[in-house]
């Protein structure tokens, strides 16, 4: 009897481990943009979660593309995202526009780099 019963909680708490492994918690991402947007919904990006920085998509949930934030995105915009990894890059919850200061180490260069290729092709347009 105690065997079945040492058995039945064990599979129990199998089980619900299994499931808390499903619900996935939001992620802290930091990106900058690294090309144009042509099509808001999917928005590429230099991305770095947990100070790992890698080329990755932005997919905006439907509460996202309506974000006055999301749509005025530009090539070099520094974020904070709130979002989950799929299987094509990170799918957006929340996004703040940051100053890139505030960016991790592993961005800072690259927006320091693409913010000066920004000025250097925009610059001579002024004229």
């Amino acid at each position: 009897m105690r065997s079945r019963l040492w058995l039945a909680y064990s599979l129990i708490l199998l089980f619900i481990g299994s499931l808390s492994g499903l619900a996935e918690d939001d992620l802290l991402i930091f990106a900058v943009v690294s090309e144009p947007p042509k099509d808001k919904s999917r928005v590429s990006v230099r991305a770095s979660v947990n100070d790992v920085a890698s080329d990755t998509k932005l997919i905006a949930s439907d509460g996202i593309v309506n974000n006055l934030v999301w749509k005025k995105l530009e090539i070099c915009h520094a974020l904070r995202i709130e979002g989950v990894k799929t299987p094509d890059g990170y799918r957006v919850n929340s996004v703040k526009v940051i100053d890139a200061g505030m960016l991790p180490m592993t961005l800072q260069s690259f927006a320091g780099d693409c913010l000066i290729k920004k000025a250097i092709e925009i610059a001579p347009m002024v004229d």
